[in-house]
């Protein structure tokens, strides 16, 4: 018999990837040491802490200052979401600035609803561009502003409270302009170049109010007038020749040759993050614009491989997370959790248990799908001001329903009918002494500590953290996450556990010669509610132009988006309770462990509210025609059930 590697070999394995993952990204996002790469907190002219950071490529120096650009993320992101953009923006000679603003990552948190107000500067980015003006090695009269979603929002803003002229250029991604004022055409980017890219199949953008009363869809957005008026400069477009998407119009304004293009691809709104097509036309129109210094094809680009190095990060986490737990089995201290073998399946459900255990399975993936868009209503309208992510607090109250109603299902299962053909709560290690439960509780906040320090570690050395895309992000954060955190931690613990006891303790039973099998059975259980909602919202979305979400007035336009991570962290956390279990036989390790995870990742990630005020939640409608409307663009902020956002 092949003899099996020990978790220690596995925790080398774990570390070994996680600091390739930290070196590869760190060597992509340097451009190999030709760009400096700086994390800056900075007091700003608003007053307040805005976190960001700043890339200075070798070519911008006193003598020779390069051009600028200042990009940020969408709501419940942070400054890190931009890195496909700033990888590319830097290679290309740019100075350029992410920022996480104000109530996102780690800058400072200022009341719920002044985001807009004047005084603070577009949520941080005008902030951010009187910062970046004011460095020598930057050429202020060649600064551009761009953002995805609410950070296109921030950066038309910008634009209108630029009475400095310090913005030669924006490029609003996945958002609208303001195409009129006071009911007149308008051209809010004066001589500035202006671009938008419109996605076809935006959640919320690009929708244009008919005689009907109805809405265009997104993807009939360029035949609009909002569309037109802005290729025509913010004249009435009504007689005037019909201009295309991907053509670059220019036009003398006040003595200035000035652009306008619209780009239409035929993406959702939150794939623009992750479109090498919207990167080659983004870095195109800021060299039309701003003349990149260091002239690159469009599509010469190497952020792929940062999300490739990031990607093995991930990887690395959570193995370390699995074997570390199970390395931690060995010591004096938690020998007495260590069990005598490894943990065994059931045997095969036969007879009635069979409608047990798949109907059980089915109902959690039914009932799953019944509680998502439910909830979401009464979760935008009834959040307590203790919790102050709005957010966080509809995910979390998902998770903990569903968390509520697995534990409901065991129970009534094991009363009906586990308990009288033989299954032992003890031998499953789902009953457990007070001793045992203590020393698990201390091994489980061990492992996430220590998983944690290898992200703070890698934060330090080299800048990088551990992100796959909007699917899962794990970052340093600041300390003032930790009260946040502990607000939030119960509406995790609640699911992540009950997720661990039925799979493992209930549910592990012998399906065909692989034991593997009832792990992936479940995996699938977990992945295809997800999986069927987002089927149904987007089938819908690509067919008649609509989500369901908006036909049916259940949900959010949100909330299928949300649901991306849901398809990729579910069965991934099946997979790592699982792995615990079978060495541990104890399934509360597995869940307390990735109960703290989510909690941690999901505060970390999204928008912190600075007063008890309003609902973040809720989606603006005034999109075309008011600067100061908002509207959620989430691609990241948390976990729901076992999946993160």
């Amino acid at each position: 018999m092949k003899k099996q590697k020990s978790a220690s070999f596995w925790v080398a394995i774990a570390l070994i990837l996680c600091l390739i993952s930290s070196l590869g990204a760190s060597m992509v996002q340097t451009g190999g040491g030709a760009i400096k790469y700086h994390d800056i907190t900075m007091v700003t002219d608003s007053g307040h802490e805005l976190d960001a950071l700043l890339l200075v490529p070798k070519n911008a120096t006193r003598e020779n200052p390069a051009p600028a650009i200042v990009t940020s993320h969408g709501w419940y992101n942070n400054r890190e979401m931009q890195d496909l953009n700033y990888v590319e923006y830097a290679r290309r000679g740019y100075v350029v600035i992410s920022i996480s603003m104000y109530g996102h990552g780690d800058s400072e948190v200022i009341p719920d609803g002044t985001w807009w107000d004047a005084e603070n500067n577009a949520n941080g980015l005008y902030d951010a561009v009187k910062y970046i003006a004011r460095l020598p090695y930057v050429d202020a009269s060649r600064i551009g502003v761009t953002g995805h979603s609410n950070g296109a929002l921030a950066s038309r803003v910008a634009v209108m409270q630029d009475e400095e002229g310090l913005i030669a250029a924006a490029l609003l991604v996945s958002n609208d302009a303001v195409y009129k004022k006071d009911d007149q055409w308008v051209n809010i980017f004066g001589s500035r170049d202006a671009g938008i890219v419109a996605c076809q199949y935006d959640e919320f953008f690009h929708r244009v109010k008919q005689e009907d009363g109805t809405k265009s869809a997104p993807r009939d957005y360029i035949d609009q007038n909002t569309a037109q008026s802005f290729l025509h400069f913010g004249v009435d477009p009504t007689g005037l020749d019909k201009r295309s998407a991907d053509t670059y119009y220019t036009e003398q304004i006040d003595g200035k040759e000035s652009i306008r293009v619209i780009f239409n691809p035929a993406i959702t709104h939150p794939w623009a993050h992750f479109s090498k097509n919207v990167v080659a036309d983004s870095v195109t129109f800021f060299d039309k614009a701003l003349d990149a210094p260091i002239k690159l094809d469009a599509n010469n680009q190497t952020w792929q491989w940062k999300a490739f190095f990031n990607t093995v990060g991930i990887a690395g986490f959570f193995m370390f997370v699995i074997y570390a737990a199970i390395a931690l089995l060995d010591a004096r201290y938690f020998a007495e959790l260590k069990p005598a073998a490894d943990a065994q399946p059931l045997p095969a459900p036969k007879g009635k248990g069979k409608g047990w255990y798949w109907g059980g399975l089915a109902f959690g993936a039914i009932m799953g799908m019944i509680l998502y868009p439910t909830i979401y209503a009464w979760c935008s309208k009834n959040r307590p001001a203790f919790w102050n992510q709005g957010a966080t607090w509809y995910i979390g109250m998902w998770t903990f329903l569903c968390g509520v109603f697995t534990i409901l299902v065991m129970v009534v299962t094991y009363n009906c009918y586990s308990k009288k053909n033989g299954l032992d709560l003890a031998e499953r290690g789902v009953k457990i002494s007070g001793r045992k439960l203590w020393k698990t509780i201390v091994l489980s906040l061990i492992v996430v500590v220590a998983a944690y320090a290898l992200v703070f570690i890698s934060d330090y050395l080299f800048l990088t953290d551990f992100r796959l895309w909007c699917f899962i992000t794990i970052r340093a954060f600041a300390p003032m996450h930790f009260a946040t955190i502990a607000k939030y931690l119960v509406f995790w613990l609640v699911y992540y556990i009950a997720l661990s006891v039925a799979t493992n303790g209930f549910n592990f039973v012998q399906l065909g010669k692989s034991k593997w099998l009832s792990t992936l059975v479940q995996m699938f259980f977990v992945f295809i509610g997800p999986e069927i909602m987002i089927g149904v919202q987007y089938i819908t979305f690509f067919n008649k132009g609509f989500l369901w979400s908006e036909l049916t007035h259940l949900g959010g336009s949100i909330t299928g988006i949300w649901l991306y991570p849901i398809v990729f962290i579910l069965p991934l956390a099946v997979f790592v309770c699982s792995k615990i279990y079978k060495k541990s036989k104890n399934p509360y390790i597995g869940g307390i462990i990735m109960g703290i995870l989510a909690c941690v990742v999901s505060v970390t990630n999204t928008l912190t509210l600075g007063c008890s005020s309003g609902s973040e939640l809720q989606r603006c409608d005034c999109v075309v025609e008011k600067p100061g409307c908002s509207t959620v663009s989430v691609q990241q902020p948390g976990f729901v059930l076992s999946g993160h956002f």
